[in-house]
Parts: C-alpha cells; sequence; structure tokens
C-alpha cells in the first residue's frame, strides 16, 4: 500500500514554505515519527516526519521548490523495513562438540554508514545546516556534545582546522632565488563579480522576513525612542534573598526578566495606548497582555510570545523564559509560540550592550530595551555611591503614542523597579 506524504496544515500568516532538506532518500527504511523532510517558513523550520513504517519510494519536489499546505511531498510503501537479522541465512544447530561461535568484525564501511545515519536523526537543524553551507560529511567529525553529538563549534573547528592544512607552505629561505619571478598574471574574477575569498549563499527565508519587517517598521512607523536609566540595587537585594528559596520552590533560577516582565504589564495596565496598534486606520486595543521575549538564534531573531503574562507568577515567567531559550537553541520553537503578541521586550544586555535604539516589531506600537547592568556611581540622598544600573530604552509608533505617554510608561517601569514591593502591591 502507498502513503502520500504532504506539507501538514499551515497557519494563515504563513502562506508557504521553502524545502530546505531531505532527511531521507529514495529506498531508505523509514520508521513512524522518523524526519522525512524540513521546511523553513518565514518563522520556524517544520520537520515533516514519517506517518508509517515503510520504505521511501520517491520524492515529489526536490530542495528548493516553495510548497503550500496540502501539496505531496513523496511516497512511501507501507512495508515493514527489513531487518538485518531476518535476512541473516540460517545455521544447524550447534552441537556439544562444535566450536563456539566466533564474533565476526564488522567492516568499517558499514560503521561509517550507521554513524553518518546517526548523526543525521541527532543533530540540530542548525548543525545540519552548517554541515550543508561547507559541504561536510558528519562522520568526519568527531562530537564533543552529550552523547557524542556534533555542536556548532565541532564544524568551526574542524572547517578552521582543514584550512590550515590547506595552506600555503612557506618558502624556504635556504635555497637562493638565481633568476627574477616570473611576471604574475592579471587576476580575473567568475562571471558573477565574486572574488576570491567570498562565499555567496542564499538568504533564509527567516533572514529575509526579519529584513522585509525591519523595513516596513522604518517605512510605515513614525518610530521615537525615550530613554531613563534604572537604580537595580532593591532588585538585586530581593534576588539575593530570595534566590535559594525560589530555586528550590519553583525549579527555575530567579533572573532578572521576570521583575522587567511584571513591571512592563503593570505599566501597561496604566497606559493602555501603549499595548494598542493600529488596524487599517482604526486604533485596535488590546485587554490582554502577551508579552514577545526577543531571542537571538543561529538563524536569526526570533520572538516567542508569553501568552497572558499578567496572570502568571514569577516562576512561571521564569520557566517561560527558560523555554523559550531551549527551543529556539535546539530549532523547536513552533508557529504558535512565535505568533501575535502586543508588546516586546529585548535585551541586548546579554551580550555587552550599553545602549540602543529597538526597532518596533510591527504591529505593535511598543518595544522596551534593556542593557548592561553595570555599577556606576550615582547621587543618592546627597552621597556618591556605586549602584547596579541600566539604561532602558523605549521605542514606540509617534502616530499613535504621544511623548506624554511614552515619557511616563518608562519612568512608571523604573519606579516599579527601583522599589519592587510597589509590583506586590500593583501601587
Amino acid at each position: 500500500m502507498s502513503i502520500q506524504v504532504t506539507v501538514p496544515n499551515l497557519p494563515e500568516s504563513v502562506q508557504n514554505a521553502t524545502l530546505s532538506a531531505w532527511r531521507k532518500q529514495p529506498g531508505d527504511n523509514i520508521a513512524v515519527g522518523e524526519t522525512l523532510v524540513e521546511l523553513e517558513t518565514d518563522k520556524v523550520v517544520l520537520d515533516v516526519p514519517a506517518p508509517q513504517n515503510g520504505v521511501l519510494r520517491e520524492h515529489l519536489r526536490k530542495q528548493g521548490d516553495v510548497v503550500t499546505s496540502g501539496e505531496m511531498l513523496a511516497i512511501i510503501d507501507a512495508v515493514q523495513a527489513a531487518s538485518p537479522a531476518a535476512e541473516a541465512r540460517p545455521v544447524a544447530p550447534q552441537t556439544e562438540a562444535d566450536p563456539a561461535p566466533v564474533a565476526q568484525p564488522v567492516e568499517a564501511d558499514t560503521v561509517t554508514e550507521e554513524t553518518l545515519h546517526v548523526y543525521a536523526q541527532t543533530v540540530s537543524p542548525a548543525v545540519r545546516r552548517l554541515l550543508s553551507e561547507h559541504c561536510l560529511d558528519a562522520a568526519q567529525i568527531k562530537g564533543s556534545g552529550k552523547d557524542g553529538k556534533i555542536t556548532k563549534q565541532d564544524i568551526i573547528d574542524h572547517v578552521e582546522a582543514e584550512k590550515a592544512k590547506t595552506a600555503a607552505p612557506a618558502p624556504n629561505l635556504a635555497v637562493p632565488i638565481t633568476a627574477p619571478a616570473p611576471p604574475v598574471a592579471a587576476q580575473t574574477y567568475p562571471a558573477s563579480g565574486q572574488k576570491p575569498g567570498e562565499r555567496r549563499v542564499p538568504m533564509t527565508r527567516l533572514r529575509a522576513r526579519i529584513a522585509e519587517r525591519l523595513l516596513e517598521s522604518q517605512h510605515h512607523t513614525a518610530t521615537l525612542t525615550t530613554f531613563n536609566e534604572v537604580n537595580m540595587q532593591k532588585v538585586f537585594d530581593v534576588r539575593n534573598q530570595f534566590k535559594t528559596r525560589f530555586e528550590q520552590e519553583y525549579k527555575v533560577k530567579l533572573g532578572f526578566m521576570s521583575f522587567f516582565v511584571k513591571a512592563a504589564v503593570e505599566a501597561l495596565k496604566r497606559y493602555p495606548v501603549v499595548n494598542a496598534s493600529i488596524v487599517d486606520g482604526d486604533i485596535v486595543y488590546h485587554d490582554f497582555y502577551d508579552i514577545g521575549i526577543a531571542v537571538s538564534t543561529e538563524r536569526g531573531l526570533v520572538v516567542p510570545v508569553l501568552r497572558e503574562a499578567d496572570k502568571l507568577d514569577f516562576g512561571s515567567i521564569e520557566k517561560a523564559v527558560l523555554d523559550f531559550s531551549l527551543k529556539a537553541r535546539d530549532g523547536k520553537l513552533s508557529l504558535d509560540d512565535l505568533s501575535g503578541g502586543t508588546f516586546t521586550i529585548t535585551n541586548g544586555g546579554t551580550y555587552g550592550s550599553l545602549l540602543s535604539t529597538p526597532i518596533l516589531n510591527p504591529p505593535q506600537s511598543g518595544i522596551l530595551g534593556m542593557h548592561a547592568i553595570k555599577e556606576r556611581p550615582i547621587a543618592e540622598n546627597g552621597q556618591v555611591v556605586i549602584r547596579p544600573m541600566i539604561y532602558l530604552a523605549f521605542s514606540y509608533d509617534h502616530r499613535l503614542i504621544d511623548g506624554r505617554e511614552a515619557v511616563l510608561f518608562l519612568y512608571t517601569i523604573k519606579e516599579l523597579l527601583e522599589d519592587p514591593v510597589r509590583l506586590l502591591l500593583k501601587v
């Protein structure tokens, strides 16, 4: 019996997908649930699993094809995959006089093929993409990750090592030069204009979408940014006092993001226009608080959404943020994780940024930018003291939000963070 493998139903926000890589080839035995093909959308990479055990008969689409929901991708012959044990020849029963069988060595080629198959199933999408870009065989690379898995750094180290091997040897200075060097021929470049040392690769769907949305934001919003600084000393004090009990209770570390999410939600409640959007000339107010948390991945920046953040406690927020980070790292964020959102928080301080102007995430009207926390001298009660300080940047769409609301919104966040007890009392 033949089974058709089709493109899964894509959300309304995703019109199509690009076939990025086949994980199985015609003739391969497959088991139900194994990944057959990867589809790249504007937001995530989707793994299409085998619906049944069998043998892959043929591909109906090739790498790079653009496909839509319901299109056929491949055909599977739904038969039980033959196992090597079943193909073994029967042997005569062993008698007491027969010597014990001697294990035969496994051929190296067989081991390499099986190892390659295992690597293809266990490495992350980001690692598979690097292997493809550099035309590398996974079996040639020794993995340093858990259970021998290949990591991104393993590939980088391998590429650098190969470059060092192929580098031209240094000239032997002990040999005198008795004749002038021949004239150097004029340098020629490929017809495409690409110079030696340059490498051109297609832009991924995600990167192209990011570029499109950034330009859309710049061209269709009147973006303005206001800044303020926050003394984080009391947040540090609360965190240091309760972090051990917090971790015991919630099984997750108490970070800073939960404080900023809570402060942002309270400020959004006081200034609902910041939580609104402009849609087809109308102002759409949102009476819910879905906070996007910007996460940087190897494929680009993604913004998973923390649903109904106003109903979450500190522990639930920290768990959700950690879950987003792990999913983003492993390429497992779903389209539902990335859909919607009424306000966004981005943290450039993770990479050491001291000050920046975040770009709006349309159709949202506001985005809060966090930065690195640094100890700086400040005046406090007439004395110069050292305190952990952070600059906050709030970018907003000036078509909808006036400067007064923007400044007061950011100042509210400052007040709540400098006295975190107010987050609990909501005053």
